[in-house]
């Protein structure tokens, strides 16, 4: 029964993947150029940084078996794509990642892009993997797994972040 659950959850998993791309055609450079372009309309990034991130986000995107879509949402929502920003809690780069939690498993310079948007991935396919449920992954990227399950405060604003990540994705997602 435990090993029937695990391969759902996984089908499901993998089947939210495949339709999470599904708006990004073609090779992996038309795919970044894709997705460049509406980063840069979308959320009115200047074409440098969505030239330059895009082909980041679409790599790892498939190196941790994520919807392109969603890590380009949670960049917006974290950051609005200034690459050197860092929040009040210490929170670093573009997909504010906390380097407290996540120095042994992030080695590297978090304001540098490639390693911001590689650590940030690895964090999000991490807690997808523990819990089986992008939305909920959403949720704990932004509190923590811990504050997620032990106050309903924390798990309220998990949630509110979880969906204002979907609604910048939808976002993103018609101007493609």
């Amino acid at each position: 029964m435990q090993f029937l659950s695990l391969k759902i959850r996984t089908v499901a998993v993998l089947s939210f993947a495949v339709v999470g791309c599904t708006s990004l055609k073609g090779s992996f450079e038309e795919r970044s150029a894709q997705l460049a372009q509406g980063i840069q309309r979308a959320y009115q990034v200047s074409p440098s940084i969505a030239q330059e991130v895009a082909p980041l986000i679409v790599h790892n995107a498939e190196r941790y078996n994520l919807p392109p879509l969603t890590l380009a949402a949670v960049i917006q929502q974290e950051s609005s794509y200034r690459p050197n920003v860092t929040s009040n809690v210490g929170a670093a780069g573009l997909m504010q990642v906390m380097p407290k939690y996540w120095q042994k498993s992030c080695l590297g310079n978090l304001y540098e892009t490639e390693t911001n948007i590689a650590c940030g991935s690895y964090i999000l396919n991490t807690y997808q993997r523990n819990t089986g449920n992008l939305k909920k992954a959403l949720a704990y990227y932004n509190v923590g797994p811990s504050g997620y399950e032990n106050s309903w405060k924390m798990k309220r604003q998990g949630k509110r972040y979880a969906k204002q990540v979907r609604e910048k994705e939808n976002i993103l997602k018609k101007t493609l």
